[in-house]
């Protein structure tokens, strides 16, 4: 009975220590399409993406799908152009 203390013991230990490590946050994203606004310039010319207009890209990317789902939004996210500067970006065009 004592052995079997001891492993329940040293086990919870192990997972206490393994779990205590680095904490993971999750924030909300405020999905808010306008956010993307620096990246007009590189969508409707042959400009690369700013710094700025990645970093956008990449915050906004969880909102992708529902502005697919926009009719009003959907034509200026759902085209060759748009692909492109997410793209040079490295973000990934959901496929939803």
């Amino acid at each position: 009975m004592k052995r079997f203390s001891f492993v329940s013991f040293c086990a919870a230990a192990l997972v206490l220590l393994l779990f205590s490590g680095e904490t993971r946050t999750v924030e909300a994203v405020t999905c808010d399409p306008s956010q993307l606004s620096p990246c007009l310039a590189a969508i409707t010319s042959s400009k690369p993406p700013s710094a700025t207009c990645c970093s956008k890209l990449k915050e906004q990317q969880p909102c992708f799908c529902g502005y697919l789902k926009n009719p009003t939004i959907k034509q200026f996210v759902d085209n060759p152009d748009s692909k492109r500067v997410a793209s040079t970006c490295g973000v990934a065009y959901p496929k939803c």
